[in-house]
Order: C-alpha cells, then structure tokens, then sequence
C-alpha cells in the first residue's frame, strides 16, 4: 500500500518536506501501527510522533478507523492555538471590528471579544516574530465545530473566528473571536469556551522566533488529546 501523509510544524521541518510518500506491505494500518512504522523509519522524529493524533481525511481518527491507501492521512502535532462568513483563517492583518460586526444582532444584549496578540516576552524570552502553520481545510472544518458544538449549548448564541496564518509581528493581532448572546452569562462563558477548544483541537500551530533562536510551539496545557471533553464542561455537545 502507497501512503502519501501530510506534515505539519516541526514534523515537516525534521523530515523536510510537508508530504511524505510511504510504502508499507499490509493493505490497512490503524493510527497506532501508522506511528510505530513512522516512528522506526525516522527515529528523529519519535519523540513529537508520540504525542501526535493521526487525521484521516480531515477528521481524527481512533483506533476504530483503518487507514487505506486512498485516504488522505495527515500527521498532527499538538496544536497551538474562511470559509463562509464567520469562520475564516487569514494572511492578512484582522479586522476586529469586522469580525465583531458579524455576530452583533437586534435580539442581543451582550457581545464579547476576545483578542490574541503576540506578546513580547514569555518566560523571560524575547520573541521577535510568530509564525502560523495550518492544515487549512481541517481547521476550516473544526471552526466550524466549534460553532456547532456552541450552538447546542448556548442557544441563541452566534460566534465569529478569525485567525491569522503567516508572519505576526509583536503587537499584531493572531485571533480574533467575537460572540454574542441574549445574556451575558453566555457570552462570557461561550468566548471562553470557543479559545479553549480552538487550542485543543483545531490544528494550528505556531513557531516562536527568539533573538537567539525558534521552536514550534503546541498545546502547552497537559498531555494533547484533540478527542477528550474541556474540564469543567462535561461533553463536547448536549
């Protein structure tokens, strides 16, 4: 079986390439055997392989899905933190207002956004630049997730995403989300909700570029896993 995988940050950076074509004798791999093949082939990249989720066609796949060969198969590092309307990824600096502008309504008296910005110093570290990768029409697809699962647990609410893709220098804005609600109970708890799951589950990453050097930054909140529930929240939908 032929496997073309997509690669993504610092995976593609180790391998060299954003496409790996690979060539393996059993007809059906699970995620698990995918890893282990890669993680024996490349050994460089054993270490982030382990904490990564393999996406089979744009979706993240459980040990229930069998990869083929006409799948198409990405490789997902821990993620860092469009399409129609209100949920878009960008080169281009944001707009606060015109995302804002997309969820304000008649009905709604509360409206919140939330803005994310390069800072300059982390840790004691000076950044000098942020650099966004995604694997485009997945994050398109889990946006719009996130807007769904929204949806089913703030009635009423309406959310606009924007995220910035490319160079972001300090002080630029990287995201913006905007969300709106009747009351404004939800719309604080919507907003923060929204940032949380987009961290955990739409695959965008981010390279920190430091006076003396970078590294590909992921989900920095615990063990990764883009399938489990948010603490606090119980499921992902009601």
């Amino acid at each position: 079986m032929k496997l073309k995988l997509l690669l993504f940050a610092g995976l593609a950076e180790s391998i060299g390439s954003p496409v790996l074509e690979l060539d393996v004798e059993e007809d059906k791999l699970t995620p698990s055997q995918l890893k282990t093949k890669l993680a024996e082939l490349y050994p460089e990249i054993a270490a982030p392989l382990a904490g990564s989720f393999i996406a089979v066609n744009q979706a993240y796949a459980d040990e229930n899905v069998f990869i083929s060969e006409q799948d198409e198969v990405a490789v997902i590092p821990p993620v860092s933190g469009g399409e129609p309307e209100n949920m878009e990824l960008t080169r281009a600096p944001i707009s606060i207002d015109q995302v804002t502008a997309k969820v304000l309504h008649p009905h709604h008296g509360a409206a919140l956004t939330f803005i994310g910005t390069t800072r300059e110093f982390t840790h004691g570290k000076r950044t000098t630049l942020l650099e966004y990768e995604a694997y485009e029409p997945m994050a398109l697809r889990t946006m719009h997730q996130i807007g769904d699962e929204i949806a089913a647990r703030y009635p009423g609410t309406l959310i606009a995403i924007t995220h910035r893709l490319g160079s972001v220098p300090v002080g630029e804005i990287s995201v913006v989300i905007a969300v709106s609600s009747p009351h404004r109970d939800a719309a604080y708890e919507s907003s923060r909700y929204a940032i949380e799951r987009l961290k955990q589950i739409v695959p965008i990453w981010k390279k920190e570029i430091w006076e003396d050097g970078s590294e590909w930054k992921g989900h920095q909140l615990g063990p990764w896993n883009p399938t489990a529930e948010i603490p606090g929240q119980g499921g992902v939908s009601k």
